[in-house]
Order: structure tokens, then sequence, then C-alpha cells
């Protein structure tokens, strides 16, 4: 099975790249974490994107905040899908983490969460991985079914306090 990489823009991130770690580990997906910035280690980053194919992985997720360039910076230097997760930071709510991740130049894609959406960034690669694997898209769909019963739970017990 491919390997998903975790890239953060700073150690600082950690918090919302557990949300993509604990997503992977619960379908017993592969992954490195790592912490490469666009800005301050841009030789390492781009060493570690241009060989990330070759080194058994199949996507990127892309962590950062504030100018947020590392998802586009990642993109740039593979043809691996990048999933971008724009971090709420002091500044602007994450608001300029989105708007510099989501806006990317024809031909160079990077998918993007929501701001701190770091779980379903690990969700839409465990989601690219299964298009090859069977048993990784089994898992998919027994996760869907449990969370369909829990809501259909919750609306019986709504309905039945209510709909007298």
């Amino acid at each position: 099975m491919k390997k998903i990489a975790i890239i953060m823009g700073s150690d600082s991130d950690l918090p919302v790249a557990e949300k993509a770690i604990n997503v992977l580990a619960s379908y017993e997906v592969p992954y490195e974490v790592h912490v490469f910035s666009a800005h301050r280690t841009p030789v390492e980053a781009k060493e570690f994107t241009v060989n990330a194919r070759q080194n058994g992985f199949g996507a990127i997720i892309a962590l950062a905040g504030m100018a947020a360039h590392l998802a586009g910076a990642i993109a740039a230097n593979t043809t691996l899908p990048v999933v971008g997760v724009p971090v709420k930071s002091a500044n602007l709510d994450g608001l300029d983490a989105l708007l510099s991740t989501v806006q990317m130049p024809s031909g160079i894609p990077v998918a993007t969460v929501a701001i701190d959406g770091a779980a379903n960034a690990a969700t839409l690669c465990v989601e690219m991985l299964a298009i090859e694997d069977e048993e990784l898209a089994k898992k998919l769909s027994a996760v869907r079914a449990e969370s369909t019963a829990k809501v259909l739970a919750r609306n019986r017990a709504i309905e039945q306090k209510y709909n007298k």
C-alpha cells in the first residue's frame, strides 16, 4: 500500500496534523510526518517532494497557516495528489491560509479542505488509495454505514422526544 506524507510548515501545526494522523492510523494506512517550510527549508521541501513517488507515497497532505505557500510549493514539484490544509492562526482566523491554499494556477492543483480540516484531508487521501485497494474501500464503506446509523439513531431520539 502507498504511504501518505503529512508535511507541516511548522511544528506548531502538529495539533491539527494529529487529526490526519489519527484518521490514517484508524484505516491502517502507512504515513510519514515531516516539517518542511516552503520559505525556510525550500531545498529540503523540494527534495522530499520530487522523490515522493519513487519513495512509495501515493498522496501528500500539506498543512500551513498564514502565508500557506507550502501546498502550492509541494504541488509544483510533484504529480502526486496534494491536499492542502489551511491552518488557523491568530491573524485573520485562517482565512489568509485558506485563500493562499485554494488559489492555485491552472495545471498545478491542490485539493483544499476546510480550515483545520486535517481529518477530511486524510479521509480524501484514503479514498484516493481505495481506488486501487478493495479492502480499504470496504473499510471506508463500513465507516460511512456506521456514521449513517449514528445519525439515524439521533434522529429517532429527537423524533420520539418532540414529535407527539
